[in-house]
């Protein structure tokens, strides 16, 4: 069962959007990969993006960050199109990125794995070899293990390392890749916990990539992807059981 897609100037009734993308489409080589792509995600909110494996949804997040680059179609971000940016000056404008596989430098300790989040600042704020409190408060396994190597981390720990680094560099808006993947349930429940309370006490807004039902539903809004395009949409309390079967690998 699917639904139409909502229109690309969907917005919350009561919050604008943070990023706004419009009929995006990608390419590897002749391979149609991403297809009218609309999707919107307002400020201070959740959305997550589901679909079975090899649908588009990470090469959709790499577009974002400016990893890949579209043939057509807008990626607008607090109402600039940023198309044309490196993903350098998008991270220094306040995205940031966790991919699947955490990506954290495993020859650096826990600390220093997190000063490294800071660079993503650039002129928004002064470097510090201070690790803010609120982070511990997200994530309390981190405060004591500063000094161990991010390689002797648990898949899990790495995962909290991963997005506490992204937090570091104050991002408005935090794109997560599948962050539950290969994880213990318990500590799925930690990142879920954490990702909520970052939401209500930062106002960062989430894109999601996830296939964890517990955490999709923590999401305010969901889109459903197939073959690359956008093919059902709603408010995740609206999550039918057919559409969870169609698209999420439970």
């Amino acid at each position: 069962m699917t639904t139409p897609q909502p229109s690309p100037s969907y917005q919350n009734p009561t919050t604008a959007p943070m990023l706004t993308i419009t009929g995006l489409n990608f390419y590897y080589g002749e391979s149609h990969i991403l297809r009218d792509v609309n999707l919107t995600v307002p400020k201070g909110q959740m959305v997550c993006l589901i679909g079975r494996n090899g649908v588009g949804k990470t090469t959709l997040l790499k577009n974002i960050v400016g990893l890949l680059q579209p043939r057509r179609g807008e990626i607008c971000y607090e109402g600039q199109l940023i198309n044309g940016l490196t993903p350098d000056r998008r991270a220094c404008g306040g995205i940031s990125y966790v991919p699947q596989g955490r990506e954290i430098i495993p020859r650096l300790t826990v600390r220093e794995n997190l000063i490294i989040g800071q660079e993503a600042l650039g002129k928004r704020g002064k470097v510090s070899q201070d690790i803010p409190e609120s982070i511990f408060e997200l994530f309390p396994v981190l405060k004591t293990m500063l000094g161990r190597m991010g390689g002797d981390l648990s898949g899990g720990q790495q995962q909290q390392l991963a997005i506490a680094r992204a937090i570091m560099g104050r991002p408005r808006l935090l794109l997560l890749d599948e962050p539950t993947e290969g994880i213990q349930p318990s500590i799925i429940l930690d990142i879920e916990a954490a990702v909520r309370q970052i939401i209500a006490t930062t106002g960062i807004s989430v894109l999601l990539v996830e296939q964890h039902l517990h955490f999709v539903r923590q999401a305010d809004y969901y889109y459903a992807m197939q073959k690359g395009g956008i093919v059902a949409s709603g408010p995740t309390h609206e999550l039918s059981s057919s559409v969870i079967q169609q698209f999420l690998a439970v």
